[in-house]
C-alpha cells in the first residue's frame, strides 16, 4: 500500500513538506506526493532525498477552491491505491482533510505529534494539557501532522515527477487580490520565537522584540491582545485563537499567559518568560523565568547574543 501526501508548494518547498514526507516514510515504503504548485522540479526533487517514490504534479488547480483540491486529492488517492493520506496541520489540512474524510469515508486523526505507536497515533487534547492515542479503524485513514513535531530525516529514494489530471473541474471562486505575509520566517515553521505582549507597551517600543529576533535568526509572535489593539499584525497572534506553534525556543516578554494563549505555545519545547509580574500564569508554564522589565532584559539579551556570536 502507498501513503500518499499533500505538498502546497504555492511558494515553495518548506520545511514542513520535508516533515511530512519522513514521517510517511515511517508508515510506508512507498511514498507518493501530490502537489498543485508550480512545476519546479529541481525544487521538488528534493522530496526524494526524504523518501519520496514519486511526485504528482496537478496544473488544474485554481488556487483557492478547496472543494476542487478535494477532488484532485480524492482522485490521486483512487489513482494510486494509497490507503494513508498525510498532511502538513496548517490552514489547508484545516480545510481541506475533513471534507476528504467524508468523501473517502476515511477516520481522520488532526495534529499527530509522534510516528505512530503500532496503531495508535499520539496527539494533544484538551489544548495541549493531555496527549491522546488515538487508534483508527476505517479502512483508509487521514492524518494531519503538526509543524516541528517531526525531525526531517533523509532517506534516499529514486524520485519520479509525473504530470497528473485529478479532474478539478470548475471553480465557483474568483480569486481578486492576494496579499502575502511579510517576514522572513513563516510562524508555523520558525524553530526559534520572541513574542510581545501589552507590557510593551506600545507598537513604538517593538524594535526591542525585533532587535532580539534578528539577532537569533528568529520569528516574531504577539498575543491577542496586541494584534486586536493594531499594535502588531494578525499574522503573528500566537495562542488558541490565533496560530499554534511549536518551536525549540519561544521567549515571551510582557505576557501574563492566559490560558488562550498558553493553548497555542505550549508545545514549544523551551519557552522563556520575562515579566514583572512574579505572580504570572505563564511562569508555572516556563522552563525558564526572569522576573523583570522587558525594557531592560531585552536589550541586555541582545547585547549577550552579539558578543557571542563575535567572540565564536
Amino acid at each position: 500500500m502507498a501513503v500518499l501526501v499533500y505538498i502546497n508548494s504555492e511558494n515553495g518547498i518548506t520545511k514542513n513538506a520535508y516533515e511530512v514526507v519522513t514521517y510517511a516514510k515511517k508508515l510506508e515504503e512507498q511514498v507518493i506526493v501530490i502537489t498543485t504548485g508550480p512545476k519546479d522540479e529541481s525544487s521538488l526533487s528534493k522530496l526524494g532525498e526524504y523518501g519520496a517514490k514519486k511526485i504528482l504534479i496537478d496544473s488544474s488547480f485554481s488556487g483557492k477552491d478547496s472543494q476542487q483540491l478535494t477532488r484532485i486529492i480524492g482522485s490521486a488517492v483512487e489513482s494510486t491505491n494509497a490507503n494513508t493520506i498525510v498532511f502538513s496541520h496548517d490552514t489547508v489540512a484545516k480545510t481541506i482533510a475533513p471534507r476528504l474524510s467524508v468523501k473517502l469515508k476515511a477516520g481522520l486523526i488532526s495534529g499527530a505529534i509522534e510516528i505512530p505507536n503500532g496503531d495508535k497515533i499520539k496527539v494533544n487534547v484538551f489544548s495541549g494539557k493531555a496527549f491522546g492515542n488515538v487508534k483508527i479503524y476505517s479502512e483508509k485513514r487521514i492524518i494531519s501532522v503538526l509543524p516541528n513535531s517531526i525531525q526531517p530525516e533523509k532517506n534516499q529514494s529514486n524520485c519520479i515527477i509525473e504530470d497528473f489530471n485529478g479532474s478539478a473541474g470548475d471553480t465557483r471562486i474568483k480569486l481578486i487580490d492576494t496579499k502575502k505575509i511579510e517576514g522572513d520566517i513563516p510562524l508555523p515553521e520558525a524553530e526559534l520565537v520572541v513574542s510581545g505582549g501589552r507590557g510593551l507597551k506600545g507598537p513604538e517600543n517593538w524594535n526591542i522584540i525585533e532587535d532580539l529576533a534578528k539577532e537569533l535568526g528568529a520569528a516574531t509572535a504577539c498575543s491577542r491582545p496586541v494584534s486586536d489593539i493594531g499594535w502588531r499584525p494578525h499574522n503573528e497572534h500566537v495562542g488558541q485563537t490565533g496560530i499554534a506553534i511549536r518551536p525549540n525556543l519561544y521567549i515571551a516578554a510582557g505576557i501574563s499567559g492566559a490560558i488562550q494563549h498558553l493553548a497555542g505555545v505550549n508545545g514549544s519545547k523551551t519557552i522563556v518568560v520575562i515579566n514583572t509580574d512574579s505572580e504570572a500564569p505563564f511562569f508555572k508554564a516556563a522552563d525558564y523565568g526572569i522576573i523583570g522589565d522587558a525594557f531592560e532584559v531585552l536589550p541586555r539579551l541582545t547585547e549577550s547574543i552579539k558578543k557571542f556570536k563575535a567572540s565564536n
